[in-house]
């Protein structure tokens, strides 16, 4: 199967339907029933010849569950019979484990409850008591009480290491990893997890280290590192193999799709999920390798694929007895289908509705709130797609209703949105804001975790995060706001910022915040907002109201003339169209309030810019006479939130200049490279560390050791919108954004050794990637410097090593800030070079702090 190349929406959030899925595909370590010589000691009966307990085990192994019950329960009733409570008890616990894997839930509770009675009428030896804890977390588990779990595997883990059981108490140690990612704490359970497969590396393979490296590559792909997360999981996959440790090869074939959906490889994401399918050992395996593809097919656009399996998940879906995990299975079902622009495409609007009302039943009855919540959430949407108003508002509000029972923000974030969706096409505004309102306050509670990811949650941040925001701001700003509903718009417009930010280093990026606007009084901060049906500009000065004024044009109309103006840009291009588009969007930006007079005693204009707004070079704006950096000193900000302001001192200034001017890695090579190194070198006092010298290591080492406030690095790189493709290169590696930012955030953890200003003198955005820029502001805020410089695509290094030599010769005048060297330098190139055409000096754009 050959499936179409497409830019793949990167679901960077845990969040939505289905945070809670995580249930459905963690499959805890089944140690459990492999009966070790301490068992058998504790077995009383384990030397006869009819070895109930270890027939049972061979079948659970095979995968022959429903054979294994059988005889777990013959055995249970012979150990009854001789009054062997101990091995009855054993008996209990292996019972309910078969069971779980059928998914008779309430036949498994009561078989491990009376198993837990027995130990506790009973001499049991510690073995005993850890086993039937690990079959009571297992059970807890996919129930859904994950954090009762957690703490049974921790009482077993303890009563493992009192019987002596070594890989015991890895194995619940494992499972307590994978009810930390049950309950969100990726990385807490990433790290556990890389202790324990340090250990299980010398250790002979076996089915705890396939269960320990299948949960590190699942920890690994929540936490977005993909190629990791592919790496551990064939090593799981090739020992499951080597040991047949068939009951854990579908668990791990299924992680190993699903990380391929990640790495935009559905050929062989296909031909992993149909693997596991075909070798899966129990009903919920099988679901869940079907469920996998039809979402597969359905994201790439193959329905006619998609369309005869949905008959089979449907009846599946039906069939199987309620549970946590068949709940979400049905819940994950539906909303696949809900993405789907004709509703009835794959699978009628009437067997969608009942699926949802049978589910939400089935949730009331195992008293499962949560995905009682999440059921009607996805029955309300599919209402409301079917313009059943009344109806879809009762549903959503009886989730929400049960969301705020629950206090489970990850809920009330969707259905408030949903509730007021359903206000605003009411006309009901103020109930709409209300809503929207407890929205937005539920996503910024749920900032810390928005960052992992769940490849199973069917919204991407732009689908379900950033919608909410804007939708509000463009309620906000209807008519004449007041006062009030600017500033709540523009800080709505700030956090939306922050989450992008947060959402692209998968972790909480600001914690340190102060409002810009009190920072600069002789600076003014302009906020382009892009609605639907508007471009809205608000504007922030020090002790003044805000200002706000609005342009009535489609949101389509004014992202065709930023594209155009981009296509203008190219020297080869026509310069008429250039200025056209160039000065069309100053007059959307800047001409108005220039006649209202509101740049009085301005000095420099900090752009909060909002969406594809990002890839403009506002410098270069053209007012029909100059442009925009020959009136204003220009900088860019992800918002009011930076670091505490500190001026650069100029007689004080040192620098870390590196570079690399020859041909490395497949990139050409920069000859002028070396000649802005040197130069700059004599500028300011510098460390060189040039070509074969510029590695990751010594770049790192020489950040650590030096006290500079500079750091010039003159090499390719590359800003995404996509972490993994956000890199600068060293002489021997590309340095990661994350790495890079790392290595500087050590230094910015002091105050007093915090780097001042970044420069990245040879950069480039991704090509097509109308967010790549968030890789630029990721960078300047995650590092901690409170400035980077850096270009937006890339500039003939001729004309950077001008620009960025006069830059610093500017930088050492007394009392100038960054931005205004930076506009002298530019100014430079404009009246004094062959290099006047914007192209060449509007790519240079300061990011963070300007002064």
């Amino acid at each position: 199967m050959t499936f179409p190349i497409k830019q793949c929406h990167w679901l960077y959030i845990s969040f939505g339907i289905l945070s809670l899925c995580l249930a459905v595909t963690i499959t805890p370590v089944r140690a459990s029933v492999q009966i070790s010589t301490t068992t058998q000691n504790a077995a009383l009966s384990a030397s006869q010849p009819n070895n109930w307990l270890e027939r049972g085990r061979n079948l659970y192994q095979a995968g022959r569950f429903a054979e294994a019950v059988t005889v777990w329960q013959t055995a249970a009733q012979q150990y009854r019979t001789q009054s062997d409570r101990l091995n009855e008890a054993l008996s209990l616990s292996y019972l309910s484990l078969a069971q779980q894997e059928l998914n008779q839930w309430q036949a498994a509770h009561q078989s491990i409850e009376q198993s837990l009675k027995l130990l506790q009428t009973s001499h049991a030896d510690a073995i005993l008591w850890a086993q039937a804890l690990n079959t009571q977390a297992n059970l807890q588990l996919h129930i859904g009480k994950a954090e009762t779990a957690l703490s049974s595997w921790q009482q077993a883990q303890k009563f493992y290491e009192q019987a002596g059981d070594t890989m015991g108490s890895l194995g619940s140690q494992i499972n307590q990893a994978q009810a930390l990612q049950s309950l969100g704490f990726y990385r807490r359970s990433k790290q556990q997890l890389e202790v324990l497969t340090q250990k299980l590396s010398a250790m002979p393979d076996s089915e705890i280290k396939v269960s320990g490296l299948r949960s590190l590559g699942s920890a690994l792909q929540m936490i977005g590192d993909f190629s990791k997360s592919q790496e551990v999981l064939e090593q799981s996959l090739a020992i499951a193999n080597k040991i047949a440790a068939k009951p854990q090869l579908s668990s791990v074939l299924l992680a190993l799709g699903k990380t391929a959906v990640n790495l935009q490889d559905p050929n062989a994401a296909l031909n992993d999920f149909q693997r596991a399918e075909k070798i899966a050992t129990n009903p919920g395996d099988i679901l869940q390798a079907r469920l996998a593809q039809f979402k597969l097919f359905l994201d790439y656009d193959k329905p006619e694929l998609a369309a005869p399996l949905a008959p089979q998940l449907l009846q599946q879906l039906q069939e199987l007895p309620a549970s946590h995990t068949s709940l979400y299975a049905a819940i994950d079902f539906v909303a696949t289908l809900n993405q789907l622009k004709n509703l009835d495409q794959i699978l009628p609007l009437k067997d969608q509705a009942q699926l949802l009302a049978a589910t939400v039943e089935s949730a009331q009855q195992i008293q499962d709130a949560q995905a009682e919540a999440y059921a009607l959430h996805q029955w309300a949407q599919l209402y409301r797609r079917t313009q059943q108003w009344s109806e879809a508002k009762e549903l959503a509000q009886k989730s929400l209703d049960i969301a705020r029972q629950l206090q489970a923000d990850d809920i009330i974030a969707q259905s408030a949105w949903q509730v007021g969706q359903l206000y605003k096409q009411q006309g009901d505004r103020s109930q709409a804001i209300s809503a929207y309102t407890e929205a937005v306050k539920a996503l910024k509670a749920l900032r810390g975790d928005l960052v992992a990811i769940d490849t199973d949650v069917q919204f991407s941040f732009r689908e379900s995060v950033e919608p909410v925001y804007r939708e509000l701001v463009g309620l906000l700003l209807d008519n004449q706001p007041s006062q009030a509903a600017l500033v709540q718009a523009r800080e709505l417009i700030e956090s939306l910022q922050i989450a992008e930010l947060d959402n692209f280093f998968r972790e909480a990026c600001l914690d340190k915040t102060q409002q810009i606007d009190r920072v600069d009084p002789t600076a003014t901060i302009v906020y382009p907002i892009i609605l639907p049906d508007r471009l809205a500009v608000i504007l922030s000065k020090t002790g003044q109201p805000l200002r706000y004024y609005v342009t009535h044009k489609s949101q389509a109309e004014i992202e065709q003339t930023l594209d155009n103006l981009l296509v203008a840009l190219n020297p080869v291009a026509d310069s008429q169209d250039r200025e056209r588009f160039s000065q069309q969007i100053y007059d959307w930006l800047i001409r108005p309030a220039e006649a209202d007079k509101a740049f009085k005693d301005t000095k420099t204009l900090v752009f909060v810019l909002d969406g594809r707004l990002r890839n403009i070079p506002v410098a270069a704006l053209d007012d029909g006479q100059q442009y925009l950096i020959e009136k204003y000193a220009v900088a860019l900000s992800p918002g009011l939130q930076l670091m505490a302001a500190r001026s650069l001192q100029q007689n004080k200034i040192e620098a870390i200049v590196a570079g690399i001017s020859q041909s490395r890695a497949g990139f050409s090579a920069l000859p002028a490279v070396e000649s802005e190194v040197k130069q700059i070198s004599q500028t300011v006092p510098s460390s060189i560390l040039l070509n074969q010298k510029f590695t990751s290591l010594a770049l790192a080492e020489r950040v650590k050791s030096s006290n500079a406030d500079v750091i010039h690095l003159a090499t390719h790189g590359q800003f995404s919108s996509r972490l993994e493709d956000t890199f600068l290169l060293a002489w021997d590696e590309r340095v990661s954004v994350k790495d890079l930012s790392e290595l500087l955030e050590n230094r910015g953890s002091n105050s007093s050794r915090a780097i001042e200003l970044l420069v990245l003198s040879a950069c480039d955005t991704a090509a097509g990637d109308d967010r790549a820029v968030l890789g630029l502001a990721g960078l300047a805020v995650k590092s901690g410097a409170r400035s980077t410089i850096a270009t937006l695509w890339p500039v003939k290094d001729k004309a950077a090593a001008m620009l960025m030599i006069r830059f610093y010769d500017q930088l050492r005048q007394p009392r100038i800030t960054k931005a205004e060297a930076l506009r002298q330098a530019q100014i430079h190139l404009i009246r004094q070079t062959d290099y006047r055409d914007p192209f060449f000096w509007s790519a240079f754009v300061l990011v963070g702090n300007w002064l």
